[in-house]
């Protein structure tokens, strides 16, 4: 039985991943910076949690990750864990670099001081290209992020490629762009839209506000994803993927999308709120995931309209 450990499985990504890797025969270890006081809200409504064996680690502290890892000593590591907003990078730039390039650092330390022979993936973002070339990004596109969360990103994606080259450890990362699911938390945008339609078609008065809803992102369905990491780990020389639809979406086509499923026109309900802009922003984000189609097999099959009406149902431990 392969063991997997799961930094940030508290989250979106982590959770579905827990459920990939267990329905595929790995046990799965699961951190948390404080494993007693966390929720685990994914892995309970994933009904999953019980089947997770769960545990404290600090991946900004040395210590903590070089102890976990001696005692758990895993076959392959996902790293998602780090501060997840681009909006609230803006806010808090040195916690977002600290918790992601930082804490990836470590884990990259832990395993070439002990001479692992793990397995290691980096979530890695489509935030690190800013505004992406005609025909979408690829792997060897050049990196120039607009906010302190892409920076980190960046950051963290050359460190796994320093220390891939320089030591010789097993490890790449998943340029993921936008992947949507239940899971969301309800910062995020689609979620935000999702659970303000259903209030609007509840009987509620209120008004959606939205920053910039003509910016184009390239969404895809976050369980798909998931399936793209772990496929990652098992080929034979590590290599970095772009993991994406191919296609990109305006955030008003989604805003429509989610309320034409309710039987509403989104243009009588959303306004635009100029204190919603960001200091920068990426006009088009939109990947090509060419190589993984060629490489691991993995093409995105739900597409945007598809992912609003599934967003629009709670998840459940069944659902994909």
């Amino acid at each position: 039985m392969k063991r997997a450990l799961i930094s940030g499985v508290s989250g979106q990504d982590g959770a579905y991943l827990a459920r990939t890797l267990l329905e595929r025969g790995y046990q799965v270890i699961g951190t948390s910076r404080d494993a007693q006081l966390s929720s685990f809200s994914g892995l309970n409504t994933l009904g999953i949690k019980n089947e997770v064996t769960l545990i404290s680690m600090a991946l900004t502290d040395f210590r903590s990750v070089l102890q976990a890892l001696l005692k758990h000593t895993p076959d392959e590591i996902y790293n998602l864990a780090g501060q997840s907003s681009v909006g609230l990078s803006f806010e808090q730039p040195v916690e977002t670099l600290e918790s992601i390039a930082f804490g990836t650092l470590n884990i990259l330390e832990v395993l070439r001081v002990l001479k692992s022979k793990a397995r290691f993936y980096n979530a890695c973002s489509s935030e690190c290209f800013g505004e992406t070339p005609p025909g979408g990004a690829t792997e060897v596109s050049p990196f120039m992020p607009r906010s302190p969360y892409g920076v980190a990103k960046a950051t963290a994606y050359w460190t796994v490629a320093n220390y891939r080259d320089a030591y010789g450890i097993w490890a790449c990362s998943g340029i993921l762009f936008n992947h949507e699911s239940p899971l969301r938390p309800e910062r995020f945008v689609t979620r935000k839209v999702i659970e303000s339609a259903k209030r609007i078609a509840g009987g509620s008065k209120e008004r959606l506000k939205l920053g910039n809803v003509d910016i184009e992102r390239d969404w895809g369905w976050a369980p798909e994803y998931v399936e793209a990491m772990a496929s990652m780990l098992q080929i034979e020389k590590p290599q970095d993927f772009v993991i994406a639809t191919g296609e990109t979406h305006s955030l008003r086509d989604f805003v429509a999308s989610v309320f034409a499923e309710l039987g509403l026109d989104y243009q009588e309900h959303v306004d635009t709120d100029p204190e919603l802009l960001r200091p920068s922003d990426i006009r088009r984000s939109c990947g090509n995931p060419a190589r993984a189609r060629e490489i691991l097999h993995w093409e995105a099959k739900t597409k945007m309209a598809e992912i609003a009406r599934k967003m629009l149902s709670p998840a459940t431990p069944s659902a994909r």
